[in-house]
């Protein structure tokens, strides 16, 4: 972990999705943090020494989801697809499918597996699975001005971890999509998918994967906002009954024409029960008050 101490900084950004304004001057306590995101090889030695079992490895309940097709009441998560052709940019199901199988050791369904990427962020880690590795660890999820004054690496009002160009020189600084979402992948960075959790440089406090790879969970809630824009994670409409977490950072399916939210400042609503191939998480230790 990497202690970062406590400080004021400008959360938020007026240049870009609505949701992340207002820019305003908030402050945060010290703490410690994960340098990178939990890895698949941490989290098994948590199911490991606990036998939990995630989300997505339980069969989803006619109570849970009365509205639910029968096909889509077992054990699962959603997956990326990519279609075959361009499709239109207005709606997620052309991309997410819901997997029967998938899960954290199986990413892309039952017939795929985790094997060599022991290095990679566990994925298919819904709130619940997150807040219950953290508790085992003895650490906590971080809130969101917490992660996004982390995340910033000392660099005040930048764009970017590492400034405010999206690739300085031409380098690529993060997992992320480029070419034409979602059926054009071209992985000039050389990832299509997850990548190693230390593939990237790190920002000014040391750490990694602060943006792109995969989306972290907060403990934040969010709260909606009736005109803000859509990304490939926000869900067209919203099961009012669910509760909204927020989550930031951006994934390696985040691109210029759909979804430029590698950024700091840059976050999202999740439902709490949501399991996808690209949210996971990281924790952190606060100082004692």
């Amino acid at each position: 972990m990497v202690f970062i101490p406590g400080g004021t900084f400008l959360m938020g950004s007026n240049a870009f999705y609505r949701e992340e304004r207002p820019v305003q001057r908030v402050s945060t306590d010290g703490f410690w943090i994960d340098r990178f995101p939990v890895t698949n090889a941490q989290f098994r030695r948590f199911v490991d020494a606990t036998g939990y079992v995630t989300f997505s490895e339980r069969a989803p309940t006619r109570e849970m989801y009365p509205d639910a097709a029968a096909e889509f009441l077992v054990p699962g998560s959603l997956v990326f697809v990519k279609p075959p052709r361009p499709v239109s940019l207005r709606d997620y199901r052309a991309w997410w499918a819901y997997v029967p199988g998938a899960n954290w050791r199986h990413p892309n369904g039952p017939n795929s597996s985790i094997a060599h990427r022991d290095n990679h962020p566990v994925v298919h880690v819904a709130y619940e699975d997150a807040s219950a590795y953290a508790a085992w660890a003895g650490k906590a999820l971080p809130g969101e001005v917490e992660w996004e004054y982390a995340a910033r690496g000392g660099l005040e009002g930048a764009a970017y971890p590492w400034g405010d160009a999206a690739n300085p020189e031409g380098r690529f600084m993060a997992n992320t999509w480029q070419g034409r979402f979602p059926f054009e992948n071209l992985a000039e960075d050389g990832y299509e998918g997850t990548s190693p959790v230390d593939a990237f440089p790190p920002n000014g406090y040391g750490l990694h994967d602060m943006v792109g790879n995969v989306w972290e969970w907060t403990s934040t809630p969010y709260a909606s906002s009736h005109d803000a824009e859509k990304s490939c994670c926000h869900r067209e409409t919203l099961d009012q009954r669910s509760h909204l977490q927020v989550v930031k950072g951006g994934s390696h399916l985040c691109a210029p024409n759909y979804c430029l939210r590698f950024r700091p400042a840059a976050r999202q609503g999740e439902t709490r029960d949501s399991s996808t191939c690209h949210i996971g998480f990281r924790c952190i230790v606060r100082e004692p008050s």
